[in-house]
């Protein structure tokens, strides 16, 4: 197997003060392996949400470690931790909040690829090979973001999210605001990547069909803890815990393997 690009150890998160405090994630432990897709698969408020932020720093831990690399990042420097932290990109739920409506999409990843000095016209070149790996034309990147539909946004996403070849990519909850017809266009796109990158990548989602479709592992959460982590055949195939086979049953479609 190989080594782990993510490793999240006994991860703890806390929300609130004192007699109002609310325990979010308890002891939280997965490995997400180089060239994988991690799956993480639960109910809505089940946590899964809250691990992505944390990863990214938009979380503080309580308790517990978030290695990349092997490397601590709940001990790096600050100014290291951005670099670090730069190996990983978030592909939102709603790309279109994350995107500035007054920039080009070229603009954007421009931006993503150069934060300081990013200019269309000097990364036109790569921005447009980005914007082919997401099955987009090349003249997108003169167009502005509302020109677009939802599934282009988040191909568009994912592209800007690739521009710094991060080594994980986190995918929060990308297909559940897209009809089907439209999930399968950005998921055929992902799988390809999959494929030609040899991406890495923890894929969040409350639908396991989903997850199934692009999921070498799954780990099921319920109530801020892990309670089931196996190859997607054995989950799928046969659940061990209560709660996996709960939603499995909950979801026809998605029943064990023949």
């Amino acid at each position: 197997m190989p080594e782990p690009v993510l490793r999240v150890e006994n991860l703890d998160v806390s929300f609130g003060h004192g007699s109002g405090r609310r325990r979010v994630l308890h002891e939280v432990t997965f490995d997400v392996p180089a060239g994988r897709t991690l799956g993480l698969v639960g109910e809505s408020g089940s946590g899964k949400s809250t691990v992505a932020k944390a990863i990214v720093g938009l979380v503080r831990p309580h308790g517990g470690r978030i290695l990349i690399d092997g490397e601590d990042s709940t001990l790096v420097r600050k100014g290291a931790l951005q670099t670090l932290r730069r190996r990983i990109q978030l592909i939102p739920q709603d790309p279109y909040a994350s995107l500035n409506p007054r920039m080009t999409v070229g603009e954007a990843i421009a931006e993503a690829i150069d934060p300081r000095r990013g200019r269309l016209r000097e990364h036109r070149p790569r921005v447009e090979e980005l914007l082919a790996k997401v099955a987009l034309d090349p003249t997108a990147a003169d167009r502005y973001p509302a020109a677009f539909s939802g599934g282009q946004r988040q191909r568009i996403a994912i592209a800007r999210a690739l521009a710094v070849e991060p080594e994980l990519i986190i995918a929060d909850e990308v297909t559940s605001a897209l009809d089907c017809s439209v999930q399968a266009e950005v998921l055929g796109v992902l799988d390809g990547l999959r494929r030609d990158m040899g991406l890495t990548m923890l894929f969040i989602s409350h639908d396991l069909a989903v997850v199934r479709h692009v999921s070498d592992e799954v780990a099921v959460m319920s109530q801020g803890r892990i309670v089931e982590h196996r190859t997607r055949d054995a989950l799928f195939g046969a659940p061990e815990h209560p709660y996996t086979q709960l939603l499995l049953a909950s979801v026809p479609k998605v029943g064990p393997a023949a």
